[in-house]
């Protein structure tokens, strides 16, 4: 199970004084009052567009829709238990190992800045994941309505994406409530389900999953009101429709085939709306706790820095994690693999510093690589 989300630890620089930005829209007031604008102009967007990409300090504090703050970017991606496997740092060295992402001129909407911020970097920092871990095999994929988009489900779903046939199963990503589905043959609800011709508002059962001859995957959602009929006579039971107003002919009722490979937003591997949907994506909340951990007890939230030592500080509360990782399954206490702030968090990092001075290992991403090879069969 691999789950992305991207975060900012917020700078201390001028950017980030509340006196900056209020500064700014009192001075789009008296611009929109002097043009009588109206109240069709809102001075809050405005100032939002008008505020620089980066901090003048140092560029690499990029404006991030953490209260619009401006921060050192970061994106984290952990397994199912909440274990970091991957750090990125979206810097100018990531943009430029990555041509392929281009970098346009935000908008006035921060909700709009944050889901395309996010949907750009997804596909690049799994397949960073991938070429430094090759023998992680991705299946499930889970992440927030910022990723509901077709292309991303095709480049996660299907294809070479992360190499030679290798590609998610299952994506489980929320729909964006700004766009709904459409399917040209069947009336479908909000999860893509198919309803029933004769009410909008009843959908189908879901029965199975099954292939083809082929090996095309398809749905199969039989009528709400059909049940297994036991006939003692043959000892067999057949299918019965008990509708009253049945919209077929055939005493099963309605049977849809769904062919999920034709609408990859729609039928990502999973269906909206099941206790399998829903078990599943309540697991994705371990990596914003992980990113909690990381900068409320690790102690990166709040810093008083204008430099790029964040960097390695990020690296080294990922090492810590992981030593931390290998200290709980050591003493057979595998519910404190994410325990932060239990007393060993201490001596994982005094073991990390003790590593990191005493080895050959010149760099801290380099002993970072090297401990997540070293667990990576470990809670996976």
């Amino acid at each position: 199970m691999t789950i992305f989300d991207s975060s900012g630890i917020e700078a201390f620089v001028t950017e980030n004084n509340p006196k900056y930005a209020n500064r700014i829209i009192r001075q789009l007031k008296t611009f929109a009052k002097s043009r009588a604008l109206g109240k069709s102009y809102d001075p809050y967007k405005a100032a939002y567009g008008s505020m620089p990409s980066h901090a003048s300090a140092n560029p690499e504090f990029k404006q991030l829709y953490i209260n619009s703050h401006f921060c050192y970017v970061f994106g984290i991606i952990t397994n199912g238990l909440g274990i970091i496997r991957h750090i990125s740092f979206y810097n100018k060295d990531f943009l430029a190992s990555h041509p392929e992402i281009l970098v346009q001129k935000k908008s006035d909407s921060p909700d709009e800045d944050k889901s395309v911020h996010d949907s750009r970097l997804l596909i690049p920092t799994l397949k960073d994941l991938f070429i430094k871990h090759p023998l992680i095999n991705p299946k499930t994929f889970l992440g927030d309505a910022a990723f509901d988009a077709m292309e991303l489900y095709k480049a996660l779903l299907s294809g070479n994406t992360f190499g030679e046939k290798r590609h998610f199963q299952k994506a489980y990503i929320p729909l964006n409530i700004r766009s709904g589905l459409k399917n040209p043959d069947y009336t479908i609800n909000e999860n893509g389900i198919p309803c029933c011709p004769h009410d909008a508002t009843f959908p189908m059962k879901y029965e199975c999953t099954s292939k083809t001859k082929n090996g095309v995957v398809r749905y199969k959602f039989v009528c709400p009101k059909m049940n297994w009929i036991y006939d003692k006579s043959i000892r067999r039971a057949h299918r019965q429709c008990c509708c009253k107003n049945p919209c077929t002919t055939s005493r099963c009722g309605r049977m849809v085939y769904i062919y999920p490979e034709k609408d990859l937003r729609a039928y990502p591997g999973a269906i909206r709306g099941t206790e399998e949907w829903d078990n599943t994506y309540k697991i994705r909340t371990v990596v914003e706790r992980g990113i909690y951990h990381i900068k409320e007890h690790l102690c990166l939230a709040g810093r008083r820095t204008q430099n790029e030592t964040l960097h390695a500080d990020l690296i080294l509360t990922g090492i810590t994690q992981l030593i931390t990782v290998v200290l709980a399954d050591k003493i057979n206490c595998h519910k404190y693999i994410r325990s932060l702030k239990r007393s060993f968090t201490g001596l994982s990092f005094a073991i990390t510093y003790f590593i990191i001075s005493y080895t050959q290992v010149p760099r801290a991403d380099a002993l970072y690589c090297l401990l997540t090879q070293a667990i990576r069969n470990l809670f996976s």
